[in-house]
């Protein structure tokens, strides 16, 4: 058992979108950053040199990586990813929502407590939300991480649904995140997940960018990245584009600033329809302008349903040229469904209760009108006499946040700190105890 309840502990959140870290008690995360990074491959030679003081802090590189030990790879996280860099590709440490590089998640898990927080790992316990769909493996992998390298006095690992559910005072609620790389739903019940619930879709905030910004192009807009132009004033209040050439900059790095583009432009206008998306009945819908960092104005017409619609009726994908990635977009379910099925999934006696808290958390939740529609095709879905109710957070900082602002709670409460999993039993027990004491 842990007894640390005199220093503040650290929650930390990795998301496939961005990167939430700060105190427990607070109403915000202190640090938000990308969690996508910048890699520069360096090759053995040049690097040598350097080797021992740098980049070996800097990148933990460690032994085991031994495909990465030939070509070591400087790795640019958070601010640094902002200026273009030759020959630098932008990689997620992510995949479908789970950890598939945990070399970039131990770099940002740096970036946030030695620059952002600016705190000694060795003295906070850490609260670490991970996915509901998370395996033993994985959990295993980040307490070892945790204990073996930052030697962290205290760690406990909990699932964004329970975190979310915390976060709006509930035990037992039905919780669907929409974030940057998949769509989850999952109950939970008495503040633990129900695994059988769990459903997840690739359709997500990263997927519906995707799709604007390929419908975009199919109307002949150039979305053109900030680093590739410069504006220069020719007469006071009138500016020239000019073109810059970078040859060097990677394709990965092109599409992720122009994904940040379609992301703020789909974050603008978008809505979600009342009813399902229609070509015929939105030919001639008003359009809403936006004007891009080149200073040219487009306007967005029909897409500003179509493209949220897809969360809804994901076949819609398939009708914009140029999205791919959905061999199975077939079997892609819209959320209704996935709110029903997983509802079905659970103990007939509970199921009353799942769909009188639905909870909608992560940025993709953001979009206006979302609640209003899921509410009603969820009722329509639903047996006759079940009350449905769709619960949201007003402002869209603690949809977005949810999962951390549940941490913060979570973490600060009286009767948390004997939850901890702690050094001493780390070292007594090993690794594989973590399962036992985080359920």
């Amino acid at each position: 058992m842990y007894g640390g309840d005199e220093v503040s502990a650290i929650v930390v959140d990795v998301g496939s979108y961005s990167c939430k870290a700060g105190y427990a008690g607070d109403d915000t995360p202190k640090a938000v950053f990308s969690s996508v990074v910048g890699s520069i491959e360096q090759t053995g030679e040049a690097d040598e040199a350097k080797a021992g003081t740098a980049s070996d802090s800097k990148n933990g590189a460690k032994p085991m990586d031994v495909d990465k030990a030939k070509t070591k790879r400087k790795l640019y996280v958070g601010q640094e990813l902002e200026f273009r860099r030759d020959h630098m590709e932008v990689i997620s440490p992510m995949k479908d929502g789970t950890v598939t590089d945990w070399d970039i998640v131990d770099n940002i898990w740096n970036h946030a407590f030695k620059q952002r927080l600016l705190i000694n790992p060795e003295e906070h316990p850490m609260l670490i939300a991970e996915p509901s769909t998370n395996t033993g493996q994985q959990r295993e992998k980040a307490a070892e991480l945790m204990f073996e390298k930052y030697k962290v006095p205290a760690l406990f690992l909990a699932k964004n649904a329970v975190l979310t559910s915390f976060a709006s005072g509930r035990a037992t609620s039905l919780v669907v995140d929409s974030g940057g790389g998949s769509t989850v739903v999952a109950a939970v019940h008495d503040g633990y997940v129900l695994q059988k619930s769990v459903a997840t879709s690739p359709i997500s905030g990263e997927f519906l960018t995707d799709c604007m910004m390929k419908s975009l192009e199919s109307k002949g807009v150039v979305i053109r990245p900030r680093y590739s132009f410069k504006k220069k004033e020719v007469s006071p209040g009138e500016y020239k584009v000019m073109d810059l050439d970078f040859p060097n900059t990677t394709e990965s790095y092109r599409l992720y600033c122009m994904r940040a583009i379609a992301s703020d432009i789909k974050e603008s206008v978008c809505r979600v329809p009342d009813t399902a998306f229609d070509e015929v009945a939105y030919a001639n819908v008003p359009t809403t302008s936006y004007e891009l960092p080149d200073g040219q104005t487009i306007e967005v017409g029909a897409d500003r349903f179509k493209i949220p619609d897809i969360l809804f009726n994901p076949s819609l994908s398939q009708t914009i040229p140029g999205v791919d990635g959905f061999a199975d977009s077939m079997s892609a379910r819209g959320l209704p469904r996935m709110v029903i099925d997983s509802v079905n999934r659970c103990d007939v006696d509970i199921r009353k209760e799942l769909l009188g808290s639905i909870l909608l958390s992560g940025g993709s939740s953001s979009i206006l009108q979302l609640k209003e529609r899921l509410e009603k095709e969820v009722l329509e879905e639903s047996p006759g006499n079940a009350r449905v109710k769709v619960l949201a957070s007003g402002n869209s900082v603690e949809r977005r946040f949810s999962v951390w602002i549940g941490g913060s709670i979570l973490a600060s409460l009286g009767s948390f700190q004997q939850m901890w999993f702690s050094k001493a039993e780390y070292e007594e027990h090993g690794v594989s105890y973590i399962q036992r004491k985080c359920p």
